[in-house]
C-alpha cells in the first residue's frame, strides 16, 4: 500500500480567541488537517498547528520524499522526511508539517489492522482519561463566571491562561486565581498557564518563583509556561524552588531538544504537542524518555478534534497520561467529527476504540470552514 497524495485542508473562520498579545487576523488559519490517501482508496487524517499557507509551502518540499512510499509504517516513513528537510528548518514550519503527515499515517495504519492507535503504540492503558477545558483567563468577576459555567458543564479540571496574567499587577494576578477557584470549587483540579511563549513575554525568574508561591495557597495542580520557552536554566532554578509543579514543553519539537530539559530536571510536566512536536512517532519516544526519568507526560492539546483524536490514543498507551487537554468552546474540536465528544458523569473522555483515530469527519460542518474540502476529499 503505497501513498498516493498528500494534501491540506487549511481551517478559517471559526478559530477560538487565542489569547495572544497580536489577535490573528480574518483571513489568518492557525490549524490544518492533512489529508493523506493511498493507493487502495484508503484515507488518513492529521492535524497540524501551523497556519495553512506555511503548511502548504512545507509539503512542496515533503512530497517528492513521501509519495510511493509504504502508507503503513509512519515512524520509518516519517523519520525520513526529519532526516531529509532537517537542514531546511529542523523544527519549524516543516516538522509542525511532518507532524500531520504522521498523524494521518497513524490513522490509516490503524484502519489497515483494525486497531486503534493507542492499541498499536502497545497496548491500552485506559479506555477514558479526565479532560480538562483550557480557557482563557479573563478579568476576575468573569473569570468566577467562566469557570463556574465549565464546571457545570462537567469538567472537574480546568486551566486558566493568558490573557492579562502577569502583563498588569500581582494583585490582579492573585485576583484572577482566586475568581478561578471560587467558580471551579475547592475540589475542582485547578492549573495555571502564564503563556510565556505570548509576543514581548515580560516576566523572568524572580516573578515565576513569587507567583508560583502564590499559587500554592490556592492549590494549583501545575504552573506552566511562567518563562521564555528557550529558558532552560531559569525554568531549572524555577522548578528547584517553587511549591508547585512547573510545566513546559509545548514550544518544543523534536525527541532531541527535549533532552536536555529532561536531563537537567527542568520541569516537572512535559508537555509537547503532538500537532508541532514530529506527530505521533515523536511523542510516543518523548513521553517514554520522560516515564524513564521519572517525569511526568500531559500532551498539550490546543489543536482540533483531530488533534484531540490523537492525544486521547497516547494516553491510551501512556500509563501516567491521566489527563488531556480540551479547548473550551471550539468549532474545530466539537463540532467537526461525527458525534462529538461528550464527558460522562465523571468528567472524563472516552478513549476512540475503532480504528486509527477512531474519528469521522463531518463534510458538512467543514465545508463551512474550509476552502477546497471537496476537491481534495473527492
Amino acid at each position: 500500500m503505497k501513498i498516493r497524495s498528500i494534501d491540506c485542508l487549511g481551517l478559517f473562520g471559526k478559530s477560538p480567541k487565542g489569547g495572544w498579545t497580536n489577535e490573528i487576523q480574518p483571513g489568518d488559519s492557525v490549524h490544518a488537517l492533512v489529508i493523506v490517501k493511498t493507493d487502495t482508496g484508503l484515507m488518513g487524517v492529521g492535524s497540524v498547528f501551523t497556519d495553512s499557507r506555511l503548511a502548504e509551502a512545507a509539503l512542496g518540499v515533503l512530497r517528492p520524499l513521501a509519495i510511493g512510499e509504504t502508507a503503513v509504517e509512519p515512524m520509518r516513513v516519517t523519520e525520513k522526511l526529519h532526516q531529509n528537510s532537517f537542514w531546511m528548518g529542523h523544527g519549524g514550519t516543516l516538522t509542525h508539517t511532518i507532524s500531520g503527515i504522521d498523524i494521518a499515517l497513524w490513522d490509516i495504519f490503524g484502519q489497515v489492522t483494525g486497531q486503534p492507535i493507542g492499541r498499536l503504540l502497545g497496548g491500552s492503558y485506559r479506555t477514558r482519561v479526565k479532560a480538562y477545558a483550557s480557557i482563557l483567563m479573563e478579568m476576575p468577576e468573569l473569570m468566577e463566571e467562566r469557570t463556574a459555567f465549565y464546571r457545570a458543564q462537567g469538567f472537574r479540571a480546568i486551566k486558566i491562561g493568558w490573557g492579562p496574567f502577569g502583563r498588569v499587577s500581582r494583585k490582579l494576578d492573585e485576583q484572577i486565581v482566586r475568581a478561578a477557584r471560587k467558580g471551579g470549587g475547592d475540589d475542582c483540579l485547578l492549573m495555571v498557564d502564564a503563556g510565556g511563549s505570548d509576543a514581548f513575554w515580560p516576566q523572568g525568574l524572580n516573578w515565576a518563583i513569587n507567583t508560583a508561591h502564590m499559587l500554592k495557597d490556592f492549590e494549583v495542580a501545575w504552573f506552566e509556561e511562567p518563562l521564555k520557552p528557550d529558558a532552560l536554566e531559569d525554568f531549572k532554578a524555577l522548578r528547584e524552588r517553587s511549591p508547585v509543579p512547573i510545566a513546559t514543553g509545548e514550544c518544543i519539537t523534536r525527541r532531541q531538544s527535549f533532552l536536555p530539559w529532561l536531563e537537567r530536571r527542568a520541569l516537572d510536566i512535559v508537555q509537547p504537542d503532538v500537532t508541532k512536536v514530529g506527530g505521533i512517532s515523536e511523542q510516543i519516544q518523548i513521553a517514554r524518555t520522560a516515564n524513564a526519568f521519572g517525569i511526568k507526560y500531559i500532551g498539550h492539546g490546543w489543536n482540533t478534534a483531530v488533534g484531540l483524536a490523537a492525544d486521547l490514543q497516547l494516553a491510551a498507551a501512556v500509563p501516567t497520561a491521566d489527563l488531556v487537554e480540551y479547548i473550551g468552546g471550539s468549532p474545530y474540536v466539537d463540532d467537526i467529527t461525527e458525534g462529538g465528544w461528550t464527558l460522562d458523569g465523571d468528567g472524563m473522555l472516552a478513549i476512540p476504540d475503532g480504528p486509527g483515530l477512531g474519528i469521522t469527519l463531518r463534510r458538512d460542518t467543514l465545508r463551512g470552514m474550509t476552502r477546497n474540502l471537496d476537491a481534495v476529499l473527492a
